[in-house]
């Protein structure tokens, strides 16, 4: 009989709870949320505005704290450390991609997937070289050059994500990844980012409203009022 590795988990969240103060009234965000992302997931995030789910996204990524509660990446407790101990988690673990896009507007799409290499200190020559092998596999290959305002939309959103792997994360999250894409560049940047999880193994956590994004995803995680009230995985 042969036994199936089980996945390893990537993050786990032990009820974390997020309030916001605003005018000195608390407004609370996320209550007590449990949950574990394992290795391969291909997850979405969903629940109506002020769900809890870029909250939830902001935390699992070290971009905020929870008031209470735990986040571990791995087998490290993000929530204990410093600030410049956790810009070297997210640096080195943790790939992010935007809803804005977030490039650099000086750089070239070569130079913007190149710039978290540069920060590792990756050597020049293997820098270059990967992002142009991940500048080729999401279809921009001819365009490295191209600075992101000679890019479309989806063009831009597809080097995002080549600068987030590029990294080689534990884990990518992408927020509202096609919010500001018509249909069609939307269905081609989610199925480039299926295809990757598929046959690299990239995990990925998506914040999402977008039917489209939901219908591809292989885990849904539902959420509501600072609740998780359902979560689904579905068959590969």
């Amino acid at each position: 009989m042969t036994i199936m590795p089980t996945p390893s988990i990537i993050v786990r969240a032990d009820k974390a709870t997020k309030v916001y103060q605003r005018d000195s009234i608390p407004v609370p965000a996320l209550h007590e949320t449990s949950l574990e992302i394992l290795a391969g997931d291909f997850v979405a995030l969903v629940g109506p505005s002020g769900s809890g789910k870029t909250t939830l996204l902001n935390l699992i990524g070290g971009l905020d704290r929870p008031t209470s509660g735990r986040i571990w990446v791995g087998e490290q407790d993000i929530t204990s450390l410093g600030r410049k101990a956790l810009a070297e988690v997210r640096l080195r673990r943790i790939g992010f991609v935007f809803q804005e896009y977030n490039l650099v507007p000086v750089l070239s799409a070569l130079e913007n997937v190149e710039y978290v290499m540069l920060l590792q200190g990756v050597e020049e020559a293997l820098r270059r070289t990967e992002a142009m092998r991940l500048l080729a596999t999401l279809g921009l290959a001819g365009m490295e050059h191209r600075r992101p305002n000679e890019l479309s939309g989806g063009q831009q959103q597809r080097v995002a994500v080549a600068r987030a792997i590029a990294a080689k994360p534990v884990i990518v999250l992408p927020d509202e990844p096609t919010a500001n894409l018509d249909s069609q560049s939307g269905a081609t940047l989610m199925d480039l980012m299926r295809r990757l999880n598929e046959e690299q193994g990239t995990t990925f956590v998506f914040s999402t409203h977008d039917p489209m994004v939901v219908e591809r995803a292989r885990r849904v995680i539902r959420l509501r009022d600072g609740h998780i009230e359902a979560d689904e995985r579905r068959p590969a």
